[in-house]
């Protein structure tokens, strides 16, 4: 099985800098996890359109070091 990470560096701005990369077995399993980081690190407002940004956001494989 192939692993699924989101890499905050890849969609921070200049800003806000954050370094965080979460990966995981599932991309639902991703996405929870970047939801829960997204309101509570960058105060997002997590409902379905923020969840769908996220499913977007996963790739396929591991994040950079």
């Amino acid at each position: 099985m192939t692993r699924r990470y989101i890499d905050c560096r890849d969609h921070s701005d200049s800003t806000s800098k954050c370094t965080l990369a979460l990966s995981a077995d599932s991309s639902d399993e991703v996405v929870e996890a970047a939801a829960q980081h997204a309101t509570t690190a960058h105060g997002l407002k997590d409902g379905p359109d923020l969840r769908k940004q996220l499913k977007a956001m996963v790739k396929e494989g591991t994040p950079r070091s």
